[in-house]
């Protein structure tokens, strides 16, 4: 088994303590962590040996972006303009308990913003449908942000989300890669929309592909998919330019702010060439230039 340091848990502790401000109990908090209130009490009053595994301690530093290495290169957020129009998007969204769908080229920054927003924001969680493309899967993934038990039956599980949504100040769901999720996953996100109408806001987000499947399905006239389209503003979010040259410019003034915040020797153009506009690659380029240290966040 790896043996982690001692300096090493007590940051992922202290990040634990860090991110409490998210839930109204411990046990909530614990239960969005995967680990019971008493292992999350022993942690959290110092005593880290012999409680949580490996395996466990890494999962949770990778939740809450704790390097390995405390010397870490710390990558630094860059305001881009996506970076702003998604984060304005989610706070409307949040506040006036509204919902809306953001479709746009992929590698721009969507699941950074949307990762950050939610470290930020009390009631707010985002869930991979990628990761989580059935109905049970996804209701499951919603409770544990929460911080509700999700080891129940799903209609009670259904149950206990929409009352707990329904009873949270301002809450948000970010549903990411949201053209993944399985269509009997599609008709829940509608009921769940339905029970907490004007009391949760809800935010959608996928490259191009989603617009595609979501149109495709409405003039096929297949059922639910009218329903969510409406539900969520009947239109597609974008930021980048349509044309390929006035993205070319807008991508490479999108680098040059990634490029300054991290204090990078590349100009926009030579980055743009190494990635080709891809800010995910520039994340990597940037780790490469930066000695191929450990990455801080995903």
């Amino acid at each position: 088994m790896e043996m982690l340091t001692q300096e090493y848990r007590m940051r992922i502790v202290e990040a634990i303590k860090n991110n409490g401000f998210k839930f109204t109990t411990n046990k909530a908090q614990a239960t969005s962590l995967g680990i019971n209130p008493a292992q999350f009490s022993r942690i959290t009053n110092g005593d880290i040996e012999n409680v949580l595994s490996s395996e466990k301690w890494n999962e949770i530093a990778s939740k809450y972006n704790v390097p390995v290495n405390a010397e870490a290169f710390h990558w630094q957020t860059a305001y881009t303009m996506v970076y702003d129009y998604i984060f304005k998007q989610l706070t409307a969204c949040q506040e006036m308990g509204i919902s809306g769908i953001f479709c746009d080229i992929s590698d721009i920054g969507k699941t950074f913003t949307a990762k950050d927003y939610v470290s930020r924001h009390r009631n707010a969680i985002r869930v991979d449908c990628s990761r989580h493309k059935s109905r049970t899967e996804l209701l499951r993934a919603m409770a544990r942000e929460f911080g509700i038990d999700s080891h129940q039956s799903v209609r009670l599980l259904q149950q206990d989300l929409i009352q707990y949504m329904r009873s949270m100040t301002k809450p948000l769901v970010i549903l990411d890669e949201f053209g993944d999720l399985s269509y009997p996953a599609f008709l829940e996100v509608k009921a769940l929309w339905n029970a907490t109408e004007y009391r949760c806001g809800w935010y959608m987000m996928g490259a191009d592909g989603l617009a595609v499947k979501l149109d495709r399905n409405r003039e096929n006239k297949k059922v639910g998919f009218a329903e969510i389209f409406s539900r969520l503003g009947s239109r597609y979010q974008r930021i980048t330019p349509l044309n390929e040259q006035d993205r070319h410019k807008f991508l490479l003034s999108e680098i040059a702010k990634i490029l300054k915040a991290n204090n990078s020797k590349y100009t926009p153009l030579q980055m743009y060439g190494k990635t080709n506009g891809s800010l995910r690659r520039v994340y990597i380029e940037i780790l490469k230039e930066k000695n191929n240290v450990t990455p801080v966040t995903a």
